[in-house]
């Protein structure tokens, strides 16, 4: 096998889209974005990674929150709407009915199988390390509370193959695939006696 050399760069795959959302001068808006990570679960936080010139960023670093909202097929066409348009130039408040949890400033989808209300707890700007001349900030949340409707829970939490998101590559929408194997069980295949 011959491993040939390809263009740089952060290929992660499957890559999430999730609509981040958040009040700019006190109505809502909504970012799809395919740059967020878990990166810890007690306390539970999520790093996303919004250019700096979005106009949801001005709601982020205004109230200090931000929901993640997982969509769901069904909103994948206002999904990616609110990609197409800016929300300097065109108002996103009416594409989704919203609903807000305890921190009253971080605007949740109703339709989107899954709502994460965050509060930021640190903001990096990546031109600061990498030296460009622009960049992304990286906003850290704390997941304060989780939401989501009793069809998409199996045993309580979020079933991804109820959900029914899609994932962002190649600048196309993919389907979600199947259970392969259980975590933690099909490694012991692999151990020696």
């Amino acid at each position: 096998m011959t491993k040939k050399k390809v263009k740089s760069s952060s290929y992660l795959f499957p890559r999430p889209v999730v609509l981040i959302g958040a009040n700019v001068n006190g109505n809502p808006n909504f970012e799809p974005l395919a740059y967020i990570s878990s990166i810890e679960d007690k306390p539970p936080l999520i790093l996303i990674a919004s250019w700096e010139t979005h106009f949801t960023n001005i709601g982020i670093n205004e109230n200090g929150t931000f929901s993640v909202n997982t969509p769901s097929e069904e909103i994948i066409e206002g999904t990616d709407y609110c990609g197409i348009v800016s929300g300097k130039e065109v108002d996103k408040s009416e594409v989704f009915e919203v609903f807000y949890g305890d921190l009253k400033t971080a605007p949740m989808i109703s339709k989107a199988p899954l709502n994460l209300e965050c509060k930021v707890i640190k903001t990096l700007v990546n031109k600061d390390f990498t030296g460009a001349e622009k960049g992304h900030e990286l906003f850290i949340g704390e997941v304060v509370n989780a939401y989501a409707e009793d069809e998409y829970l199996t045993e309580g939490a979020p079933d991804i193959t109820k959900i029914n998101t899609f994932t962002y590559s190649m600048k196309q929408y993919w389907k979600v695939g199947e259970r392969v194997a259980k975590a933690w069980e099909i490694g012991k295949k692999y151990m020696k006696d």
